[in-house]
This record gives C-alpha cells, sequence and structure tokens, in this order.
C-alpha cells in the first residue's frame, strides 16, 4: 500500500511485570518495527497510570535510538501544558544531536492524565493561544539561530535541529489549530473516534501555509488506529480482549495492570462494544488487511499510526510481523 505505517507504543505493564519489564520489551519491538519497515515509532506521555510505563517520552526515544537504525522515533505526544517549552526545545534538540535528524516532536494540549497530576505537573498554559505562541518559539529555539520569537533567549543545544512538529488532537478544535498553524495533524482516532470525519475536514479546510509556523505546503493526516493481527480471526479477537479490559478498568476507575486475554463471550455486556474503540483492524492478516483498507479509503489519511496492546510482548510482535507482511 502507498500509506506508510507508523506505531505508536505507550509501553503497557502486564500483571506481573514491571516497568522495568515493559521498557526492555517496548525496546526489543523498537528493533523489531525498524527492521519491517515501519514508518515512525512514536512513545505517548502518560501520567499516574499503573499499568503504563510511558511517562517520559524523551528517554524513551532515546534508547529506542539507540537500538535502532533507520526508523523515524518520536512523541505521540508531549503534552506541552506539562511543560515549559523551552525545556522541550533543549532535550529534543539534544536528541537530534545525539542521534540524528529522525526525531519528531508531536506535541497535544491534554494533559495526559488525571486532573489532580495536571496540576501537579503543569508548566504553560492549554490556552489555544498561547499554545500556538510556544510552537512559534519553540521552532525559533529550533531554527539557525536558536532563539525564542517571543523573547531574547537562545538555545544553543537546539538551534539549527529543525525537529518537524506536530499538532496532535482528537477534536476539530485541535484539528483547527494544526491548519491554521501549517502543520501536519495526528488524529487520536484510536480512542476519541467521535469528531474524527469533522477533525481531518476542518483540519483541510483550516490548513494555511501563511502563518510563520508553516512548515508543510499541505495538509497532511496521520490517523490512529488500533491494530491486532494474530493467524486467525478468532486469536485476534482474544487478543484484542487485552486492550477491551483495560478500557473497561478506566471506566469502572479499577487501577489494574494489563490483564492477560480471555474467552470473548466472557466479558462483561457493553464491553466488546466500546465506541472508544471502534477504530479497530483486528482480525487474521487478510481480515485486519481489509479493515485497515476501509479506514483509509474513509479518511484519506496519508499515514496510519497503529496502537497494539498485548498481555505477552511475542503476540505484539507477531502482530508487528503479520501487518507488515501484507502491507508493506
Amino acid at each position: 500500500m502507498s500509506v506508510p505505517l507508523s506505531i505508536l507504543d505507550l509501553v503497557p505493564i502486564s500483571e506481573g511485570s514491571t516497568a522495568r519489564d515493559a521498557i526492555a520489551a517496548s525496546m526489543s519491538s523498537a528493533r523489531l518495527a525498524d527492521q519491517l519497515g515501519y514508518q515512525r515509532l512514536w512513545f505517548a506521555e502518560h501520567h499516574n497510570t499503573p499499568n503504563l510505563a510511558a511517562s517520559s517520552t524523551a528517554l524513551l526515544i532515546s534508547q529506542a535510538a539507540s537500538v535502532t537504525e533507520r526508523i523515524r522515533l518520536g512523541s505521540g505526544g508531549v503534552m506541552l501544558p506539562n511543560h515549559a517549552p523551552l525545556m522541550v526545545a533543549e532535550q529534543y534538540g539534544t536528541l537530534v544531536n545525539m542521534h540524528g535528524p529522525r526525531i519528531d516532536l508531536g506535541l497535544g494540549r491534554a494533559p495526559g492524565t488525571d486532573m489532580r497530576t495536571a496540576q501537579a505537573l503543569s508548566r504553560s498554559s492549554a490556552e489555544p493561544q498561547a499554545f500556538a505562541q510556544n510552537i512559534y518559539d519553540l521552532q525559533g529555539w529550533f531554527g539557525e539561530s536558536g532563539t525564542a520569537h517571543s523573547m531574547p533567549i537562545m538555545s544553543a543545544v537546539s538551534a539549527g535541529t529543525d525537529v518537524p512538529i506536530w499538532v496532535l488532537g482528537s477534536t476539530v478544535n485541535g484539528a483547527a489549530i494544526a491548519g491554521q498553524l501549517g502543520l501536519p495533524f495526528s488524529v487520536a482516532s484510536h480512542f476519541a473516534p467521535e469528531q474524527l470525519d469533522d477533525a481531518i475536514r476542518t483540519y483541510r479546510e483550516a490548513f494555511s501555509t501563511e502563518m510563520p509556523t508553516a512548515q508543510i505546503d499541505r495538509p497532511y493526516v496521520m490517523a490512529g488506529i488500533n491494530v491486532m493481527v494474530a493467524d486467525t480471526d478468532d486469536e485476534a479477537q482474544r487478543q484484542f480482549t487485552v486492550v477491551e479490559q483495560m478500557f473497561l478498568d478506566v471506566q469502572r476507575n479499577q487501577r489494574r495492570k494489563i490483564q492477560p486475554p480471555v474467552d470473548p463471550a466472557t466479558l462483561p455486556p457493553g464491553a466488546g462494544a466500546n465506541p472508544m474503540l471502534s477504530i479497530k483492524a483486528v482480525g487474521g492478516p487478510e481480515t485486519a488487511k481489509a479493515q485497515l483498507e476501509r479506514f483509509v479509503e474513509r479518511t484519506g489519511a496519508d499515514e496510519l499510526i497503529t496502537v497494539t496492546y498485548a498481555y505477552d510482548p511475542a503476540v505484539r510482535d507477531r502482530s508487528l510481523e503479520l501487518l507488515a507482511k501484507i502491507w508493506m
């Protein structure tokens, strides 16, 4: 297919495992993804979650860069209200200086956590105008002079690195910001599909190259989709109960690590039809391929970013291999 595939990794911690185990498994998967030809690997930012070890995106990116050679690496994303923009510029500029120009910076306005934790992390504003200004300053710090556009503060480590910036979002508001700023847009349809079609349309309609932040000359959409590919449809559906249980835990405020797969028939009523997980490609190779093709046709996405949760890392790696075989 002409549409490239990428990966979003939340570094899930399975029951009976530790954060150290989860990070090691993610690095093993990163090596595999690099060999299989995936376009990019992004790490998400989450806090106060017992089942995810994706909190420090820059550190995860650096470790993944050290065990890979080709694949682009980035944040999906840095939740900018949790960070001082200058620190983000310095961290990602350092990544480029350490690992070369295959680093992406995806930025979101959500905190990636509950409100109490967000208050503990808060470093900058999530308001649209402030968010846009912070992006403009980040581009200044990544530019040749290494100086913010709104203040005479210089960052030597990020100067001249020109780190590509993406805007992440799940609503028309985030889509409009991405379009107006002339930046690529990554839509979080893998867990927030309600405004998917409207968000993509809004982004394309709002897209402009007139703002000084513009870094591409046409709209570029990367859409998120849940994926589990196994040898058979039945086995893929069984493995997908891992993420269905995870989302059920969120609804019940039940704080558990990633649980083993179960017989889909044993899930509570409605758990297997969670609307938040409606964007998915789950099945044997041909079934999953057909679902991916329909999603590309629906969205016109320029790139897909896949999300695969598995209790056993070997199951995730098998899914990556089967998907690469049928798609790339």
